[in-house]
């Protein structure tokens, strides 16, 4: 069955875990029922998988899908069984609030320095100078004078899709911004409620064809006490569709590579699109610039995901019964550093096309099979389909420890991001059949 909103796009390339055994022979509880409020790619995913059932309104259910909304009105008040699951944790907005992300980076940078030096600290200079406004505004002020003439991005907190957000180089414009008769009624509304922050834009991303682009990466949260954190190896490069140039910063088509952005613009084809996947922009990269210096990127983009996470990890409220499905927004500059630019806590699983559609299926079907309602992992995993345990109370290695020329181990990150996904023929030797089925 594919949900209404979905019907456009073809499930006949996804196939679930279904394929896996196919017998109704049941005993003890013999489905897993879950309740989903969102109508995208995860109801299909949802609905295709064996011997799950959906509730509606106020059924029990074994594990939500829900919406930020949802939980911020019943968390509290739900009560929850040992075996239930539900897709955020109660505060999952210390990562996913662009002001809230930053306080906490800054805090953790801080007692790094303290605690192991400054070497160690700068492991943290991963994000671009960034302002909390109103409340940091005579910070921003001295920071802004420091450097006349650059450029600066103001974004509203807790907004997403690209809404609200605009380049600016000069104080009035914030100013002009607030009280301005040529914004919208929308913008200036929230100008006096929302908070903002102020952030130092990177001047010189690196481009493909002249073009700016942005990576979407997948970390699910499966704990965070003690830490335990998965790196998907699919993900994709988000393109503007117009060149990249400082000489005109109100082209939003030109410095905001949102999807929901770039398929406003005029001359934007939903056939084409404006993605590549993860492993394309891998291999290009490794082309042009050697398999060595792209391995050092990946790498720094692996620091960027631990560190973020364990500089939430004391103020999340752990809870064994939340997962979190995080999506990474990280820009490349000129020199392939990467910068954090934010972290979502519900990423569009919306397809642009049959391709993403498809991504989007395989990168759901294996959060479920990690999350594993039916209980047929054993836990001591390292690989669950496109999933790569990446954090483990510590770091994860790769079972294939080389020796060095000089006698020595050398450990490598069990990440695989860009690359190959056969998550077909691991989940195969990996996964018995589903509770109650044979196989076949």
């Amino acid at each position: 069955m594919v949900s209404t909103s979905m019907s456009k796009y073809k499930t006949s390339g996804y196939k679930g875990s279904c394929d896996y055994g196919k017998s109704d022979e049941r005993e003890g509880r013999s489905c897993v029922r879950y309740k989903c409020g969102l109508l995208n790619t995860i109801q299909d995913v949802l609905r295709q998988r064996p011997n799950w059932v959906e509730v509606k309104d106020d059924g029990e259910w074994d594990f939500n899908w829900c919406d930020v909304g949802w939980l911020r009105e019943n968390f509290g008040h739900t009560y929850m069984e040992e075996h239930v699951r539900i897709n955020h944790f109660r505060n999952h907005y210390e990562l996913t609030r662009k002001n809230l992300m930053v306080k906490n980076l800054k805090r953790y940078q801080k007692n790094l320095e303290r605690d192991m030096g400054r070497v160690e600290a700068s492991r943290c200079d991963f994000f671009p100078c960034t302002f909390a406004l109103p409340s940091e505004y005579h910070l921003f002020v001295e920071e802004f004078n420091r450097s006349p003439g650059s450029t600066w991005i103001m974004k509203p907190v807790a907004k997403s899709q690209g809404k609200g957000i605009f380049l600016f180089r000069k104080l009035k414009d914030i100013m002009d911004w607030k009280k301005d008769g040529t914004r919208s009624e929308e913008q200036k509304d929230f100008a006096q409620v929302e908070n903002y922050v102020a952030q130092r834009y990177i001047e010189k991303p690196y481009l493909i064809n002249g073009r700016k682009f942005d990576l979407r990466v997948y970390v699910l949260v499966t704990s965070y006490v003690p830490l335990k954190a998965w790196l998907y190896r699919d993900g994709f490069a988000r393109f503007s569709g117009t060149r990249f140039s400082l000489s005109s910063i109100d082209d939003k088509y030109m410095h905001l590579t949102n999807v929901s952005v770039q398929k406003t613009a005029p001359d934007y084809d939903p056939e084409k699109g404006c993605k590549w996947q993860m492993q394309q922009l891998r291999r290009y990269l490794t082309a042009k610039h050697g398999r060595e210096m792209v391995e050092t990127l990946f790498k720094e983009m692996d620091n960027i995901f631990v560190r973020s996470l364990q500089s939430v990890q004391k103020v999340i409220i752990n809870d064994k019964h939340c997962f979190e499905l995080y999506g990474y927004d990280i820009l490349l500059d000129q020199n392939l550093k990467p910068w954090l630019i934010e972290v979502n806590a519900s990423p569009s699983h919306t397809p642009s096309s049959q391709e993403d559609y498809e991504m989007k299926c395989r990168l759901l079907e294996d959060t479920l099979n990690v999350v594993d309602m039916e209980g047929r992992l054993t836990g001591k995993e390292k690989r669950v389909g496109g999933y790569d345990l990446m954090w483990n109370d510590g770091p994860v290695y790769r079972e294939d420890v080389n020796l060095q020329t000089s006698g020595s181990l050398c450990f490598t990150a069990n990440t695989h991001l860009g690359c190959v996904n056969d998550r077909e023929k691991q989940l195969r030797r990996l996964l018995k059949p589903f509770p109650y089925q044979k196989k076949v």
